[in-house]
């Protein structure tokens, strides 16, 4: 008996597996280029601390205001000064040196290093400053952004620390830009608060020389029942954007403006409805932009208000009934948001239509992470829809001038970066059909000049 029911059985699971491989076959090659071969799961990578442990480690820095630049890093060492030393000339400080303050945090058994964020400044822009942090340890140096056309963003989300994550790194860091825009999950530790440290210090030799601007995503919640029932514990602490600067109350949301773009962070898991700190807040913030001086405004968030991938489908839609009205009146230029492992590039969009004067709206939640990719996409396509592929990759957004930008997505493939995407914008400051008001402001601007 047992001779014939091997068989059968092995007959079974062997019609199985069959069927499986063919319908990962299909799912692996839905909406991908014919010659592209999916990329399969890579390890996570632990990057251990290959320092002295009183030196520092885990450095990055974030624009903080006109002309400011915060620089961040951790030490063992409680006793650390949290000072930073730079100059314009490698190990020459030119007696530049500024104090700051530090912080750490305790989750569970879990202390943090002490974690120091120093503002220094004011910088010029378009300049290589070299820098030490806490009076001793190694030389970093970073540039600052230009303050005028053109400005060249990266766009990376969901790293996480896989080999995947690396290449993705590599692949940014082979081409200059003038920072980093990250829409959320970041190390993916997940409570595992050493994880965060690996990240950091995975990271840092591209954080520390170009800013980098990141919003939060679910990975960085953290939330434990009555022990931490806020969370953003580790996030907060480690990673200080210019909140404050620009008139917000929380770490979560915040807005900058760098040569002529004015960028907005916003938090897709504090509130957000109408009667929330964060949706009086991005009103007031966007009423407050000069599209004259400042005529492009970009937006990110992590959960993706428009998504045809089966992935967190529809998780972003409270968000969007509460806020899209808000952007498409600002006439926001596009909207950059993670969550979903894949790629996918809308046309301008407002309220599910097509609409010439809403944003165009980009999933990049394909950083590298270790959950791997998100190949099941709607059959047939939504309309509004233009290009979408499960592959890992980073996007690049590179602003000529007030009028025309440039983006561009970059696929991951081993050792090379294919571009596999790429859309030429023209801004809604420049439209007399969408945003006439600011051809009314540039003539009355020209005339207040005369």
């Amino acid at each position: 008996m047992n001779f014939y029911y091997v068989p059968i059985k092995m007959a079974k699971y062997s019609s199985l597996l069959l069927f499986f491989f063919l319908l990962l076959n299909c799912l692996q090659n839905i909406h991908a280029s014919p010659e592209y071969s999916r990329p399969h799961h890579r390890p996570v990578i632990l990057t251990g601390h290959n320092r002295p442990e009183s030196e520092p480690e885990q450095v990055h820095i974030s624009l903080v205001g006109k002309d400011y630049m915060r620089v961040t890093w951790i030490t063992s060492d409680k006793h650390a000064k949290s000072i930073v030393e730079y100059g314009t000339s490698p190990g020459n400080y030119h007696s530049s040196s500024v104090t700051g303050e530090r912080t750490s945090y305790r989750y569970f058994f879990y202390s943090s290093g002490e974690i120091h964020h120093v503002t220094i400044g004011p910088l010029e822009p378009n300049t290589t400053y070299y820098y030490r942090c806490g009076g001793s340890g190694p030389e970093f140096s970073f540039k600052t952004p230009p303050s005028t056309f053109p400005i060249e963003f990266a766009i990376a989300g969901d790293l996480g620390q896989t080999e995947w994550t690396a290449s993705t790194l590599q692949h940014i860091g082979a081409k200059d830009y003038d920072l980093l825009l990250l829409p959320g999950d970041l190390s993916y530790a997940d409570t595992q608060q050493p994880l965060w440290d690996s990240f950091g210090r995975l990271v840092e030799p591209y954080a520390s020389k170009r800013p980098w601007m990141v919003t939060q995503g679910n990975h960085e919640i953290e939330i434990f029942p009555i022990i931490y029932p806020h969370g953003f514990k580790a996030y907060n602490s480690r990673w200080l954007m210019p909140y404050q600067e620009s008139s917000s109350t929380s770490n979560l949301y915040y807005s900058f403006n760098v040569a002529g773009c004015h960028v907005v962070m916003l938090g897709s898991y504090t509130d957000f409805d109408a009667d929330s700190y964060q949706y009086t807040w991005l009103q007031a913030d966007l009423a407050k932009v000069d599209r004259v001086k400042t005529p492009w405004i970009f937006a990110l968030i992590h959960a993706p208000w428009y998504n045809s991938n089966a992935a967190h489908k529809g998780e972003g839609e409270s968000m969007r009934r509460s806020m899209e009205e808000v952007l498409y009146k600002a006439r926001v230029d596009a909207v950059f948001s993670g969550h979903v492992h894949a790629y996918e590039r809308f046309t301008r969009v407002y309220n599910n239509k097509a609409d010439p004067c809403g944003p165009i709206y980009v999933t990049i939640g394909d950083g590298g992470n270790r959950e791997g990719l998100a190949m099941m996409f709607e059959k047939p396509s939504p309309s509004i829809s233009v290009f979408r592929e499960a592959s890992f990759g980073h996007g690049r957004l590179k602003v000529y001038n007030k009028t025309h930008a440039h983006w561009s997505w970059h696929r991951n493939n081993d050792n090379n970066s294919v571009m596999a995407d790429e859309l030429w914008l023209q801004s809604f400051a420049s439209s007399k059909s969408c945003f006439p008001e600011t051809s009314q402001q540039e003539s009355t601007t020209q005339k207040d000049e005369l």
